[in-house]
């Protein structure tokens, strides 16, 4: 042994003010000092296993590689044991006797006079063992190194200024790290917490993490194996493992990207159902972001636009620091990368779905529609690709049948123009709409929407394959081949009159090409705001004021002739004023806008009663 008398060794005063802090201030959640000594063990069982691949005279080369953690509730106390690499006395001194780099202090500092959680920065900096500290008041490591012939150490430190470290008789090589828990922290002294916690961060570990008898990480990190080598099986319970979702997911995709400055792999997932909290709170989880199977973000929305992220599953990475936190994420060049690598995968892989198996790609668009479609105006690099993604209900389908815009234009009658589309709360209410009624009667299709986003997005997409696109309740729409319905003298007089009762409500009162069976309808003006929009806007607490619209009146129906006629007998009379009125909040009630149903039923009442006298 190499001498036996113990040293004692003092912290540089900086170190013991960053100590203070680690220890006092930063960790918020002290469950990750488990993480931190997991992590360690692993990296020194990865050096062990590089070892004995290079090194015949390692010590115990033929050792199963594994950690091993030890609780005792009623002594409170924790070990954890590694047969990895080892330490020198020089290791124990070099990275466990001096902690992190010059600067950190200042930054945690900075960081605690912010008021910001620091703790997940631990690792980055190379401080993670320290967080034993949260937890126990004096902590021993008994170690000794691989290389044969080396010396056993037992270090020894309360992190309040200074430690030790002697040799010792040590026969096996590897480390172990042990402590009496302080009161507070007594739940670590109990088996069933350590489960909990390794299955949380480190359920992926490499090697095998005993608690007592127990082999904690039973599920494979599927991510790393060849996509080829994995079952559909295998993944499908792994989904349900990292997502807690009883049901099999919808599809799933097996990544491995290499160069750019954006390696990673990924097993990523689409469920079959939205979850209930997904388009109302936006507090849904996604991603879980690991650095070399160390799970370091349980939700890591950073990682996927918003328009992607319905997405659950894995995502691991050896570019960046073991444990970053939420303001480092957000500034990493390198998470940028993965960010636009991931994008561009999910959305070749969307696309994918959608070309080969359409059932399975309506599948996930009535589930995750909603917040895909966010993407339209939000991700202008793809913005071309989520476009030929939207689907639609239309004119010429059931109801529940979609369709694309390519498929559209691939149906258009010759001589159309234009792509048309309607929207309205339901299809129910867009079927009833009277500016329909043109459209259906000569079989044109117009593609209906009735989902909120829908009413930003098309007017956003103002053509697709050089056909622009036209809401049919617009007042400039040109319908091709449309009858040419000319005012006669009895209908002109009657326009006149309704523009002159009607003022203070419309913008105008014009005859329509569009009406067929209806009498009149209400449509915007060319450059009004659009109906749905407007009350979008006015539902989100935004002040737009309400529009006028333009009234239009077809000439030939019943109703119209005979008011027509009335008014040429006598221009006076009362009835031709109410039934102008009537006429008009008749189509703001068809349009769901009508402002009292009091008035407009009492004025129903009156016309029935000089109709009937």
């Amino acid at each position: 042994m190499e001498g036996s008398s113990v040293e004692k060794f003092e912290y540089k005063a900086e170190m013991k003010q960053l100590l203070q802090l680690i220890i006092h201030s930063l960790y918020t959640h002290p469950e990750v000092f488990l993480r931190e000594l997991i992590s360690n063990a692993s990296d020194a069982l990865n050096k062990a296993r590089y070892r004995q691949l290079t090194d015949e005279a390692i010590l115990d080369k033929g050792q199963e590689l594994e950690i091993r953690i030890l609780v005792d509730a009623k002594e409170n106390t924790f070990s954890i044991k590694d047969n990895g690499i080892g330490m020198t006395r020089e290791d124990l001194t070099e990275n466990i006797g001096t902690v992190a780099r010059s600067g950190t202090l200042d930054f945690f500092k900075k960081m605690k006079e912010e008021g910001k959680d620091a703790g997940d920065l631990i690792g980055q900096f190379g401080v993670g063992f320290y967080s034993v500290f949260m937890v126990a008041d004096e902590v021993n490591i008994e170690t000794r190194h691989a290389a044969s012939g080396s010396q056993g150490y037992r270090w020894t430190s309360t992190g309040e200024g200074n430690y030790t470290i002697e040799a010792i008789d040590k026969k096996e090589r590897g480390t172990n790290i042990s402590f009496k828990l302080k009161e507070n922290a007594k739940e670590f002294a109990e088996e069933h917490k350590i489960k909990q916690v390794i299955k949380k961060y480190s359920n992926f570990a490499d090697f095998p993490i005993f608690v007592g008898k127990d082999k904690v990480n039973t599920v494979e990190a599927l991510w790393r194996k060849n996509e080829a080598d994995v079952k559909d099986e295998e993944r499908n319970e792994f989904y349900k493992f990292v997502t807690n979702d009883y049901e099999d997911p919808l599809a799933s995709l097996h990544l491995s990207v290499e160069g750019a400055g954006a390696e990673f792999k990924a097993l990523l997932f689409i469920p079959k159902k939205a979850p209930f909290e997904l388009m109302r709170t936006h507090q849904h989880k996604t991603v879980q972001l690991y650095a070399r199977k160390i799970m370091i973000m349980d939700d890591c929305k950073e990682l996927l636009p918003e328009h992607l992220q319905f997405i659950r599953g894995v995502i691991d990475t050896g570019d960046l620091p073991l444990n970053v936190s939420r303001e480092v994420v957000q500034a990493s060049p390198v998470m940028t990368k993965i960010r636009a690598a991931l994008t561009t995968k999910i959305i070749q892989w969307l696309q994918r779905m959608a070309n080969k198996n359409e059932e399975e790609y309506l599948t996930f668009y009535k589930a995750f529609g909603p917040l895909f479609k966010m993407g339209i105006n939000a991700d202008f690099a793809n913005r071309d690709k989520l476009i030929d993604l939207l689907r639609f209900e239309s004119s010429l389908h059931k109801a529940g049948e979609m369709t694309s815009l390519k498929s559209y234009v691939g149906r258009m009658r010759e001589g159309q123009k234009e792509i048309y589309y309607l929207t309205g709360e339901s299809r129910l209410q867009i079927e009833g709409n009277p500016n329909l009624e043109y459209f259906k009667k000569h079989s044109m299709e117009v593609l209906f929407l009735f989902e909120p986003v829908d009413v930003y997005n098309m007017p956003s997409i103002t053509e697709y394959e050089k056909k622009p696109l036209k809401a049919v309740d617009k007042g400039d729409i040109e319908l091709e081949g449309a009858d040419k319905k000319e005012e006669d003298a009895l209908s002109k007089s009657l326009i006149g009159f309704f523009k002159e009762t009607l003022k203070d409500q419309v913008e105008d009162v014009r005859v329509s090409k569009r009406l067929v069976d209806s009498a009149v309808t209400l449509v915007s003006s060319d450059k009004g705001m659009d109906r749905q929009m407007e009350r979008m806007m006015k539902l989100m607490g935004q002040d737009v004021g309400s529009s006028k619209r333009i009234m239009e009146v077809n000439v030939d129906h019943p109703i119209i002739q005979n008011l027509s006629r009335r008014f040429l007998a006598n221009a006076s009379d009362d009835l031709l004023k109410k039934c102008a009125l009537q006429l008009y909040e008749s189509a703001q009630l068809m349009d769901g806008e009508l402002p009292s149903r009091a008035d407009f039923v009492k004025r129903m009442i009156e016309i029935m009663g000089e109709a009937t006298k």
